[in-house]
């Protein structure tokens, strides 16, 4: 299981995080609020705290959800029936039947996401309470797959995401990233997926 883990989020994470700083490149604004989310839970010492801050980052995490949704780290996979089993809408699979599900495919769906799809918008994963405090709105796995579901849902999902906003709140606190090109990167769909020709991008110090 610990190897599962190593093995597992290594390249999943580094892929996330990748696509994560392009879209914020994208949408300054959303740079913006993340650091004053930042900056309100822990002032200018990051590691005071830091597990519980972290978990806090609902702004940020929302915008990690976001970002996965149209590029997942993991563009399809696949289970094998052990037995002979209906599907909801009545498919029927047989005792060792291939099934593929395909979160890249499902988080472009209109269906599943509304008209706005193509749109980066972290705020469709929070809902504000009255005392406008943020919380993550409950999304089924079964219709944001990245995590999978069920039985077979990740068992590194919140160490990755602590992992991930650890490495993203450190580096946009630092740096202010600005893209080299305007030009859309090239989603690769491998077994973890890739930017094509990675991300180029320049690094200004903030302080």
């Amino acid at each position: 299981m610990v190897i599962s883990f190593i093995l597992a989020g290594k390249d999943t994470t580094s892929s996330a995080l990748t696509w994560f700083f392009y879209l914020i490149t994208l949408h300054p604004n959303i740079q913006t609020l993340i650091l004053e989310e930042s900056f309100d839970l822990t002032g200018e010492n990051l590691s005071t705290n830091i597990y519980q801050n972290l978990k806090e980052m609902k702004l940020l995490e929302a915008a990690l959800m976001e970002s996965m949704r149209l590029y997942p780290p993991v563009s399809w996979d696949s289970k094998h029936a052990v037995s002979s089993d209906v599907l909801p809408d009545g498919t029927l699979v047989g005792k060792g039947d291939r099934v593929t599900f395909f979160p890249y495919g499902m988080g472009r769906m209109e269906k599943l996401w509304g008209k706005n799809w193509s749109e980066f918008d972290p705020y469709r994963w929070l809902t504000v309470s009255e005392d406008k405090k943020k919380e993550l709105a409950w999304v089924s796995p079964y219709k944001f797959s990245v995590f999978q579901a069920g039985p077979r849902i990740c068992l590194g999902k919140e160490m990755a995401m602590i992992q991930m906003k650890y490495v993203a709140v450190s580096v946009l606190r630092q740096f202010e990233l600005r893209r080299t090109t305007d030009e859309i990167p090239t989603f690769i769909p491998m077994m973890t997926s890739q930017m094509s020709g990675g991300f180029n991008v320049l690094l200004n110090k903030r302080y």
